[in-house]
């Protein structure tokens, strides 16, 4: 009894396997796309060539907007519009139209200017704009025509959820010891032309990145406030400057002259404003 029970469960798990293989070896292979990626890692700006490139397989239908190996050629000379990583495929909303070249301007959209704006190392070196990230920009400075520039600095948002469309550094004219030209980190914003009006006059102040959620979209009326309201406490907007009004001189009547007429036994007298009084 025991050995034909043996038999009957070596039979039963015998029948299992073998439809359980056979299901596996008849289920159709995956279809996977060859579509072109980034061999390494490429920067904003950089026009594509053939070094650049290689081929990675993806199962199943590729994704809306990827570039499909055979059609390789149409990627070579085009300019990179977002970073690339590396083994990552290549996307046509991440490159530039066809002849359009490399460079920043190509990621520029049609009706919005890139805005240079100089930063201090913190802001730059660590990371802290990078595209895409969101900033809003803060501008101090003592307003202009402020009787009393003693009340302290004020400071105002003049701009909010501004873009970053690249961080880098530039030479600028001033000299270190030894000569060279100093290296500056440097802030290109995405704004309107009016907001690039208002960045370039908040320039001539000291201005600000301030670091946002990307999700927030949200801009909301933001008070000034002033250095005085620190020691105080108070969240008071900062005082505006009083106007001087100068009270003018009240006009001198015109003078006047007049005459005595005498008619027979009558006499009248007649009045009259003086030349100086009509001018």
């Amino acid at each position: 009894m025991i050995l034909l029970a043996a038999f009957g469960i070596a039979a039963i798990c015998t029948f299992a396997v073998y439809h359980l293989v056979r299901g596996r070896m008849s289920a159709k292979p995956v279809a996977t796309a060859a579509v072109v990626a980034a061999k390494t890692d490429i920067k904003l700006g950089t026009i594509l060539k053939a070094e650049d490139l290689t081929t990675i397989g993806i199962s199943g239908t590729p994704p809306v907007g990827s570039i499909l190996d055979k059609d390789k050629s149409r990627v070579i000379g085009r300019g990179v519009i977002s970073d690339l990583y590396k083994d990552e495929p290549i996307m046509e909303n991440r490159l530039a139209a066809v002849g359009a070249g490399g460079g920043l301007a190509p990621a520029i959209p049609i009706g919005m200017r890139a805005c240079a704006v100089r930063v201090d190392e913190v802001v730059g070196v660590s990371g802290f704009a990078t595209p895409g990230m969101r900033v809003d920009v803060v501008m101090s400075g003592v307003p202009p025509g402020t009787v009393d520039p003693t009340k302290g600095i004020e400071a105002r948002t003049v701009l909010q959820n501004i873009q970053v469309l690249s961080a880098g550094t530039e030479y600028s004219q001033v000299k270190d010891q030894e000569g060279k030209a100093k290296q500056v980190q440097v802030v290109n914003l995405l704004v309107t032309p009016d907001q690039a009006q208002t960045l370039e006059l908040a320039s001539s102040q000291v201005i600000r990145l301030v670091l946002r959620n990307p999700l927030d979209t949200k801009t909301d009326p933001v008070i000034g406030t002033a250095t005085s309201n620190l020691f105080t406490g108070s969240n008071a907007p900062p005082e505006k400057p009083k106007k001087v009004v100068v009270a003018k001189a009240p006009k001198a009547a015109p003078q006047q002259f007049s005459i005595e007429v005498i008619n027979g036994s009558k006499s009248t007298q007649e009045k009259f404003a003086s030349p100086e009084g009509h001018q």
